[in-house]
């Protein structure tokens, strides 16, 4: 099942992946346009579901999830590069774990891991990927930003939850749980459902012998991603009872520090709005309607 919206190249593209697969399992393929300004054309083999309104990634694939027949639903983000042996391989490595939430390894054009495999969110991750200051050292802080550093090429490990830009599930459980959370617009809506989904005992998996490429936030400009991340992240704290008063307290903090580190770049001759950053980071934390 692929969601849609945007330019539907990439998405015709990774169907048309899908078509040449070899030694595959029965599919079917399935979009989900969820109410996309260029709308995803109609084509023989697969089947096209529409959606009246525009509800984010989690209701998409609920939406294209009701259509499906199989025992298990394959999520894959429209984005992704894969090749002609995918299907059979993540059937294959996924077989002995099942059921469960399985997913391969998410490999940048770049040729760096995205590091598909991740600890549950806790809001020191979230606050020192928020720091300015730290940014340099990302490379190197994996682990405190909630990379879980097991997920390698050739690793297959149970990790407390995998990103959802290639995701199969069990389509019994799926159901079970209810599908995503549609209340989340954009992210955080696999790590809430694979939070319930393991309080049924269903692990995941992360499957590093089994690799896609993945390219990420093609259909949106960056100041909308970011508080689409930010909000969902405030909105799983709330859910999952994990203070997001402190989250949000930490957040602003955080951008605090953030201006008095701009202001000294700026003053150092780099070429940067340090008040213009502090408003959009603060507007990003802020309440509001998300869309």
């Amino acid at each position: 099942m692929v969601p849609h919206y945007g330019d539907p190249a990439t998405a015709q593209e990774l169907i048309a992946r899908l078509r040449r697969q070899i030694d595959a399992p029965p599919r079917e393929i399935i979009v989900s346009d969820d109410l996309s300004p260029q709308p995803y054309p109609d084509a023989d083999d697969v089947t096209v579901v529409r959606r009246s309104v525009n509800g984010g990634f989690g209701a998409a694939v609920n939406s294209g999830a009701a259509a499906a027949r199989h025992s298990h639903l394959l999520v894959l983000n429209s984005d992704l590069e894969i090749d002609e042996g995918f299907l059979s391989s993540i059937v294959r490595e996924s077989e002995p774990w099942q059921p469960a939430v399985c997913a391969p390894m998410l490999v940048g054009h770049d040729g760096a891991t995205q590091w598909g495999g991740r600890h549950f969110p806790r809001h020191r991750h979230h606050i020192l990927e928020w720091l300015t200051p730290l940014a340099r050292f990302r490379p190197r802080l994996h682990e405190a930003v909630g990379h879980d550093t097991r997920c390698v090429a050739g690793a297959t490990v149970p990790v407390d939850w995998l990103v959802g830009a290639a995701l199969l599930i069990p389509r019994d459980e799926f159901e079970a749980v209810g599908g995503f959370d549609e209340g989340y617009f954009m992210n955080s809506e696999e790590v809430d459902l694979q939070r319930r989904l393991r309080e049924r005992g269903v692990p995941s998996i992360f499957l590093g012998r089994v690799a896609v490429a993945h390219e990420g936030g093609g259909s949106s400009d960056s100041d909308r991603r970011v508080r689409w991340v930010t909000q969902s992240r405030i909105r799983y704290a709330r859910v999952w009872r994990a203070h997001p008063t402190m989250l949000v307290a930490g957040l602003r903090t955080a951008s605090v520090v953030n201006l008095f580190f701009n202001a000294m770049r700026r003053l150092s001759g780099r070429r940067i709005a340090p008040l213009q950053t502090f408003r959009r980071e603060l507007a990003a934390i802020a309440p509001g309607r998300v869309s």
